[in-house]
């Protein structure tokens, strides 16, 4: 067997494979032998059926899988030991004239790679580094957040504008019936407010979908469907009360404490509102990271020069595509990923260059982290560590799940990477304009 390999251009090239008799021939003629041992031929005792028979009966189908095989393992080795860095997978050369009768086999593979490109992070210019400074007024808005989950729900005689009103929904034209609850405090403007204020349990509403909520998601929370199946909705909906409550906010004391953050852990107000200025600083260190992230993406995928085999790299997402794709659908298709494309090789690049590793003890810790989080907010927040361990293990059996956290992972460690490296202004704001800064 001999693989040889001919440059194109700097971004094709054709991977040629011989296969002679002597690479399959044992394979073919052990399979050969252990079939006439079992064949169950009518007129032949088992094991002494003619070797000619056996060959024309299953000689060919032999040799080809034989021959399949040598080539999968012959390419993926050549591969390996030059050092390919081929985007996809090698694409087979269309033969229409093989002839298995004979000794020899040619076989042709289409390659493609990407040009060399360097990525310099020091480079980049024009980046802020923000972070949000969280004023008293966002901690008084978490503590009334607190304050109102952890209320008592007391029940009403009729609605008021604190109510949540409970009730059943039918939108027009549909015969299905939604259990909702609506927070007065959500509606849209003064007309839907008063269609509720002074009604009572029994009350039927009617409502128009148009401008009833300034959230989309409350809509569609309403009617039981997600955001996407009510873009543009328009229609009117029936609203039967059958129940009216509010929320007692809950007092600020020792008890809140403990159910927020488990038992001791906070003693006093002020530490309560330190624990939360804390809390949400580590949120919003997120949320800044994140657009950070992003920030830097989009300047490395724009600004870094790699050559791309277009016509090579269509012509494998249309081998790949789970429905048949025209050659102009799959151009269309590579021009949609190809800033994809081009960003898993910057990434790849920045992970080698860079000497960083993606392990499973980090995808690990990472988990239990999260994990601990949302447990904390259910006042679990001295979970045992085997416990934890319990969880997490069960977790990353799911291999979404796994997917998702160590995508997670590997952002965490490029954004970590780029504060280090990207020469970003710092920038100092509130939250509100924080947001309003990244919308421009």
């Amino acid at each position: 067997m001999q693989v040889t390999r001919e440059n194109k251009d700097a971004l094709n090239a054709i991977l040629n494979v011989q296969i002679v008799a002597e690479d399959y021939k044992v394979a073919v003629d052990k399979i050969l032998k252990d079939y006439r041992k079992n064949a169950n031929i009518p007129g032949f005792r088992k094991g002494l059926v003619p070797m000619g028979m056996i060959k024309k009966q299953y000689g060919r189908a032999v040799l080809i899988d034989e021959v399949n095989k040598i080539l999968q393992d012959s390419v993926g080795k050549y591969i390996q030991d030059e050092k390919l860095d081929v985007l996809g997978n090698p694409l087979p050369v269309a033969q229409d004239n093989i002839d298995w009768n004979g000794e020899e086999f040619n076989f042709q593979f289409e390659l493609g790679f990407a040009s060399d490109f360097k990525v310099d992070l020091e480079k980049l210019k024009g980046l802020n580094d923000y972070k949000v400074i969280v004023d008293d007024e966002l901690v008084q808005k978490q503590v009334e957040e607190f304050t109102s989950r952890y209320g008592n729900v007391v029940p009403q005689e009729e609605v008021a504008e604190n109510s949540n009103v409970a009730g059943s929904v039918l939108e027009a034209g549909n015969e299905e019936v939604v259990n909702s609850t609506v927070a007065v405090a959500d509606l849209k403007g003064k007309r839907n407010l008063n269609k509720f204020v002074g009604k009572k349990v029994g009350d039927i509403i009617s409502l128009k979908t148009k401008s009833l909520f300034e959230d989309e998601a409350k809509l569609a929370n309403l009617l039981g469907k997600k955001v996407e199946e009510i873009k543009d909705i328009e229609t009117d909906v029936t609203f039967t009360i059958t129940e009216v409550s509010t929320i007692e906010n809950h007092e600020v004391n020792q008890e809140l404490f403990d159910k927020i953050y488990g038992a001791g852990s906070v003693d006093s107000e002020d530490v309560f509102r330190a624990r939360i200025k804390e809390d949400a600083e580590k949120v919003y260190v997120g949320e800044t990271d994140r657009h950070f992230l992003n920030q830097v993406t989009d300047k490395l995928i724009n600004e870094t020069e790699i050559e791309l085999p277009k016509e090579f790299l269509a012509k494998w997402l249309k081998s790949v595509a789970e429905n048949p794709m025209t050659d102009e659908e799959a151009t269309a298709e590579f021009e949609k990923s190809e800033k994809g494309l081009k960003y898993q090789l910057i990434e790849g690049k920045l992970f080698a260059d860079n000497g960083l590793q993606l392990t499973f003890e980090d995808i690990k810790s990472s988990a239990a982290g999260m994990i601990r989080t949302q447990m904390a907010q259910f006042g679990q927040a001295n979970m045992e560590d085997k416990e934890v361990e319990d969880i997490v293990m069960r977790v990353l059996q799911n291999q979404e799940e796994y997917n998702r956290i160590s995508e997670q992972v590997k952002m965490e460690k490029l954004s970590a990477l780029y504060k280090e490296k990207v020469k970003a202004k710092a920038k100092e704001l509130t939250f509100d304009k924080f947001v309003a800064e990244i919308s421009k």
